[in-house]
């Protein structure tokens, strides 16, 4: 008798003695069959076109402003260039100071008011494309991204710290939002109107480009370390300590869209869970409403299941009419993006018009100036 036979038959009647005692006998859960979906999905291929667009439109922005910065230290003898207002999204709190300003006082600041429509245009995007602007335009978000894919290629994986560790993390970004976001609302219009226009606030862009430009060696091993963390861990930095990107989150939990499961054509194959950087079980959810989803797409890039994975509009209920594709997401993004910047550029909102006596002054003295 052959050890196959002996086997088979040892099984089958391990089973027959478990029906004689009452017990279901031991059964194999029956594999979903696998409806393979038609399409090409190009959605990573999309945002890497708006990360690649948006980071080259960054390093534009941060060559012309240091280009002007130079002008005003030098007192007008270098190369003459425009300021660049686009500096100020860099300014994530002074956007939120400009918004709390707005919404106290009905008025748009007339210094650094692109932070303001910028601010509201991330805003605005995550609210309505769940944290979009994190894995679609955010030039910090782009870096962490490639960072971790760049560790994943040297070292063949990046690692996921345990639960117990990460969820305590997690919470470090929300409390230093809360921090920024308690002192803000603690300010009233006028305090903050006061602090816009004083001399620190006029020339709070110049000092960040200054902290760059003369970094100091406790600050440079923390960003050394914050790269090296990246490449070990996925997104570290947004993950853990990323206010801007709490506050992005946030919004993104009460959005309209989600990333929906629909569980007859899921095969459990758990690629998508395996592909998501926020380390999300999306294998085992129906709806995916988490403030760590970036709408980065790639569990449904990944998916082999017709219509299992899909972006939805609406009500929860899962119908074609209500699928979001990618291109259309992509869109969404570009038209709020390019609203608001160019509604705050025709209503004459986006540039700060400022006489050139006053860079004179301020700008080569801007590590002087003391917050108000």
């Amino acid at each position: 008798m052959s050890a196959q036979h002996s086997f088979t038959q040892g099984f089958g009647e391990l089973a027959g003695e478990a029906t004689s005692n009452g017990l279901t006998p031991l059964r194999r859960a029956p594999r979903k069959q696998l409806a393979r979906r038609d399409d090409h999905d190009h959605s990573q291929r999309l945002r890497l076109g708006f990360q690649l667009i948006f980071l080259l439109l960054n390093v534009w922005i941060g060559v012309q402003f240091y280009l002007w910065v130079r002008w005003a230290e030098s007192g007008g003898q270098t190369l003459s260039v425009p300021r660049p207002a686009g500096v100020e999204g860099w300014l994530p709190i002074q956007g939120l100071m400009q918004f709390r300003y707005f919404l106290a006082s009905g008025r748009v600041p007339a210094i650094h008011a692109a932070s303001l429509f910028l601010f509201l245009a991330f805003l605005l995007m995550s609210w309505l494309l769940r944290k979009s602007f994190c894995s679609w335009l955010c030039p910090v978000g782009t870096l962490s991204e490639y960072l971790w894919k760049l560790g994943r290629f040297i070292f063949r994986r990046n690692f996921r710290l345990p639960r117990w560790v990460d969820l305590p993390l997690r919470s470090l970004k929300y409390i230093l939002l809360g921090f920024f976001g308690y002192a803000v609302a603690a300010m009233s219009a006028d305090a903050i109107a006061e602090f816009i226009s004083s001399p620190y606030g006029i020339v709070v862009d110049v000092r960040m480009l200054n902290f760059f430009r003369h970094l100091a060696v406790t600050a440079a091993y923390v960003i050394l370390g914050l790269l090296i963390a990246s490449l070990f861990v996925q997104n570290f930095w947004c993950r853990y300590l990323c206010p801007y990107g709490a506050l992005m989150g946030l919004a993104a939990v009460v959005s309209p869209t989600r990333i929906v499961r629909l569980e007859s054509a899921c095969i459990d194959c758990a690629k998508c869970a395996k592909a998501c950087p926020a380390a999300l079980p999306v294998d085992k959810l129906v709806q995916i409403r988490s403030a760590e989803c970036t709408s980065c797409l790639e569990c449904i890039a990944v998916c082999p299941a017709k219509e299992a994975l899909s972006v939805q509009l609406g009500a929860p209920m899962v119908s074609r009419s209500q699928h979001v594709p990618a291109w259309v997401l992509a869109t969404g993004v570009a038209i709020i993006f390019a609203g608001l910047v160019g509604y705050a550029k025709l209503s004459g909102h986006w540039d700060t018009r400022l006489p050139n006596q006053v860079y004179f002054q301020l700008v080569p003295a801007a590590g002087e100036q003391q917050h108000p």
